[in-house]
Formats: structure tokens, sequence, C-alpha cells
């Protein structure tokens, strides 16, 4: 493939964009199966807001078509690319494998799983917590004011969408630093030395994605981002030191981790049994 002309690549690109569409078409026809399922575990959000604030739980379908293409095409869509995101991942690391060293090509399936994980996990992520945070607070700003939401499917599952596939992207950060670190274009070093201009440009992400103007909800998209960033910096930080032969000091880390995660064990397990806090089954998981 590095020989090719540019055409022959744009061919391989055309088969690989095909291969791609195809593993999704499966995994359409598939979710469309379970399109009611589907559509119970999508409104639960919405449910559960409006039931917080007391209105009506219930979504309206302003014209006659609205269900069906919400329900019946776009929802499938949607469980179709999460789905289908380790086939489409596995067929972009297929295109740019051939351009990179045979030892390099050995993360293939760690690119993938980890690319679609943090991909489902940011969806996950999304649907538990900042999703469900931000519904309350936009339907909650007029409930003072005599103000009863009339929230139609379509605007809703629109919100939805953009929610759960703007998180599920912005958590592949981990996975953009590897790659840049692969191909050479940026190093560690470098992106700790810019830190700050990093973590400005990740509150103003959060800003533009958070659904509600408040610091709170823009902070649950912005610390875990920024925890991805220094989670990315510190993967191309191992592929550094594997081209370098050089060895991560592992044992003297999980040496001082290790009494740290147990210490925090034992606080919490004491917090819990002395009924200082107790769990929940809701963000964020613990209260008093």
């Amino acid at each position: 493939m590095l020989r090719m002309s540019f055409l022959q690549h744009l061919e391989e690109l055309r088969g690989r964009i095909i291969k791609a569409l195809w593993g999704v078409a499966v995994a359409f026809v598939v979710s469309l199966t379970f399109s009611n399922e589907l559509w119970n575990f999508v409104s639960q959000p919405a449910v559960q807001a409006l039931k917080t604030l007391g209105y009506p739980q219930t979504l309206k379908q302003i014209t006659p078509m609205e269900s069906f293409n919400v329900i019946w095409f776009k929802l499938p869509v949607l469980c179709a690319i999460f789905l289908g995101s380790p086939w489409v991942l596995y067929q972009v690391w297929a295109f740019i494998s051939p351009g990179l060293y045979r030892k390099e090509r050995r993360w293939a399936v760690p690119f993938v799983l980890t690319s679609a994980g943090l991909f489902i996990l940011g969806g996950v992520f999304a649907y538990f917590v900042a999703f469900r945070y931000g519904l309350t607070f936009l339907l909650s700003i007029g409930s003072g004011n005599h103000v009863e939401p009339m929230v139609s499917i379509t605007e809703y599952f629109d919100l939805f969408v953009n929610v759960i596939l703007g998180v599920g992207l912005v958590f592949e950060l981990p996975v953009l630093i590897f790659f840049l670190t692969l191909l050479r274009l940026a190093s560690p070093a470098f992106l700790v030395r810019h830190s700050r201009y990093a973590i400005l440009v990740i509150f103003i992400i959060a800003a533009v994605v958070t659904p509600t103007p408040d610091v709170f909800n823009m902070m649950l998209f912005a610390v875990p981002m920024c925890l991805l960033f220094y989670v990315g910096i510190f993967a191309g930080y191992l592929l550094v030191l594997h081209r370098e032969n050089r060895r991560f000091p592992w044992r003297k880390t999980l040496t001082i981790v290790l009494p740290l995660l147990l210490l925090l064990a034992v606080v919490g397990y004491i917090a819990v049994t002395k009924h200082v806090i107790k769990l929940v089954p809701h963000w964020p998981f613990v209260t008093r």
C-alpha cells in the first residue's frame, strides 16, 4: 500500500468505507428489532426529569410521522453507530496500518477495543450523568413562572443525540493523543508543556457541548475531559518508552498507588457501615 498511487489509495479508502457502512447496516437491522425497548431506555431520562419536577411523565407527538421517524429510524441508526463502532474503527485501522512500522501494527486490537470502549463509555457517562442533570435543569427553568413544558419526541431525541454523540467523541481524546504520538506529530513532553492551553480549550469545548449554562454541568464535562487528556499523555509516554526500549517503573508506581486505593476503599467502607454516607443507584451514587 505504501507504493500505491493516489487513485489506488482512494480506491482502498472507498472499499474500507463501504465495508464500514455494511457493518453499520447490519447493526441497524439488529437494532430495528428492539426499537420499542430502545425507546423505553432512551426516554427514561425524560420520564425521570418530568417526575422529579412534578409534570406529566409523557413526551408529545406533534406530527403524524414523528413517532415513526424517531422510534423506528433515527433511534436504530444511533444504536447502530454504537454497536458498529468496533467494526468501523477496525476499518480505520486497516486503512492506516500499512503506513506504520511492523511493531506498531500490533496495536490493532488494543486500538479497536480502546477506541470503541471509550466511545461507549462516553455515551454511558452522558446518559447516566451529564444528560440527566442537564435535562432536569432545562425543564426546571420555567417551573416557578407558571410554565409547563411540552417536550416533543423529536426535540428531545435531537438533544439526546447531540449530547450522547458529543460526549462519546470527546472520550476519544486519549486515542487522538496516542495517534499524534504514534505518527510523531506530537510528544508527551510537548503536550505537558502546553497543557494549560489544552485545558483552556477543553473548558471552551465543555461550555459549548454542555446543554445548560450553569458551571456545575460544565464541570461534569470538563473534569472527565481533563482526566482523559492526561490519560492520553500517559499512553503516549508508554509508547515513547517502548520505542526507546525502556520500561515504565510499574512496580514503584503500584507500590504507591495501591496503598492509596486501599486506604480510600477502607475509608469508604467505614463511611458506609457507620451510616455517614449511603450508596444510591444514581449520580453521584453517594448521599448523606
